[in-house]
């Protein structure tokens, strides 16, 4: 189910959000960089096939979950309901056609964009880098692990940092607060919080599908795990992943990965019969006062922690969400693509907006969920100040 939800994200994001900028291009007009431009551009039949995707994703969730949205199966210790051998063979058949879009979208991505060399020139620019640590659960055999596994964090050279268990998490992990804001700055508790600032110095660190893919050692699956290879092989000339990326454009060919093996994972789980068995619930028997979970979400690390009283009823608890863990990276990330961008006399146009744009939608950043706020709206402001006077010479907005 899990992978099902994330094939259906990653699906959307890369065609619908992200995609615009590469395949419609980050110039072009705003009422054309967005997903009817992408399907103006690659066809309406691969329109098609983005919808079909995306309603495979719900149904794999729907099946499981009882509901496409907000599923309401699970419980403490297990499931609800089992699922039926039809149920199984249905999902077995939509694993196989995910497995064929997760190709077509392979090709996308390599006639759109590895083929267009000022793209690839603009993932690799120094405008859009950051090496920061990186952090992401893995399984025993360090592959990529939406679900399970533990958190590895390693360090701006690819060198493990830190591997711990969800229960542990406070052990590595601390939050830094700035006054104007009420998004916190998580960072790593052994290296302290040193700014927004890279380095191995600095204790910020990235939780992203870049990052995921950057702690662990590949894929789980085997067309996954041949993109993996060339992905890393592409940009650092080392298949092995031993070398990690620090571009943060790069973060949507990672995506692609990902998506590949959640389509692989759901082809492959939905053939094990495990899954139609008639033991889905161990109920548990006490109430344990307190625990820490930890899953990917698909822009990050997703850690949840409880206390609760003798009923089970919450008294504390503690979230840190992706767009949380990104959120520093995401400052930085926005101020130097700025500073790329906007040079004395030069105007700012709609497209230099964008492309400052580009350096936060990488990471596919989910505010409302991080601030627990919902504005509605996401306005950008650029203030252009005289370096000597400090006296505003040029204002650009977008609503």
């Amino acid at each position: 189910m899990y992978n099902g939800f994330f094939a259906g994200d990653h699906t959307t994001h890369f065609y619908a959000l992200g995609g615009p900028d590469f395949v419609c291009g980050p110039d072009a007009p705003a009422a054309e960089r967005n997903i009817l431009g992408v399907i103006a551009k690659v066809g309406l039949d691969a329109g098609k096939k983005v919808i079909a995707q995306r309603a495979r994703g719900q149904r794999i969730i729907e099946i499981i979950g009882g509901k496409k949205i907000h599923p309401v199966t699970a419980l403490p210790g297990g499931m609800s309901k089992r699922i039926t051998k039809e149920e199984q063979q249905e999902m077995v058949g939509i694993g196989k056609e995910m497995v064929e879009f997760a190709k077509f979208t392979i090709k996308v991505f390599n006639d759109i964009v590895l083929a267009n060399k000022t793209y690839v020139d603009m993932i690799l620019s120094d405008m859009y880098t950051h090496k920061t640590y990186n952090m992401g659960l893995v399984d025993a055999n360090n592959k990529v692990n939406f679900y399970d596994g533990l958190v590895r964090v390693t360090g701006p050279d690819g060198a493990e940092h830190a591997r711990y268990a969800p229960k542990d998490y406070l052990d590595y992990v601390a939050e830094h607060v700035e006054p104007y804001g009420y998004l916190k700055y998580p960072f790593l508790k052994k290296i302290g919080w040193k700014g927004f600032v890279d380095g191995k110095e600095s204790g910020v660190y990235k939780a992203s599908p870049l990052s995921r893919l950057n702690v662990s050692d590949g894929m789980a699956a085997p067309l996954a795990q041949a993109e993996y290879e060339r992905f890393y092989e592409t940009l650092t000339g080392d298949r092995s992943g031993k070398i990690p990326v620090h571009s943060t454009l790069a973060t949507h060919w990672a995506r692609v990965v990902e998506l590949v093996f959640a389509c692989e994972a759901v082809m492959i789980q939905a053939q094990d019969e495990e899954i139609t068995s008639d033991h889905i619930l161990d109920p548990p028997t006490g109430i344990v006062g307190e625990g820490v979970g930890i899953v990917e979400a698909p822009r990050g690390t997703l850690t949840h922690h409880y206390k609760t009283d003798e009923n089970g009823i919450i008294t504390e608890a503690n979230l840190i969400v992706g767009t949380t863990n990104n959120n520093a990276a995401i400052s930085m990330s926005i101020k130097k693509a700025a500073q790329g961008l906007i040079t004395k006399g030069r105007e700012i146009t709609d497209g230099a907006l964008n492309r400052i744009e580009m350096a936060f939608r990488a990471y596919d950043p989910c505010f409302g969920c991080a601030t627990h706020s919902l504005p509605g709206q996401m306005p950008m402001e650029v203030i252009v100040h005289d370096a000597e006077s400090g006296a505003i010479v040029q204002t650009a907005k977008r609503n």
